[in-house]
């Protein structure tokens, strides 16, 4: 069972990333910063969900 929810969670992964990366063009002129490409914008969610993935795991299993 493990296996399919991996493999439900990749459209997701790429999803989160176009997102990130179409929400950071709005928001990064207003900030003063530069725009990210998809690629960066993919290392930022991966990273983000290696760390949060953990805590959720951990809730869970109160």
């Amino acid at each position: 069972m493990g296996y399919f929810r991996i493999m439900a969670a990749i459209p997701g992964f790429f999803l989160s990333s176009f997102f990130f990366m179409l929400l950071w063009g709005v928001i990064a002129p207003k900030l003063g910063i530069v725009d990210i490409n998809y690629v960066t914008s993919m290392l930022i969610t991966i990273t983000l969900w290696i760390a949060i993935a953990p805590l959720a795991a951990a809730r869970k299993k109160k």
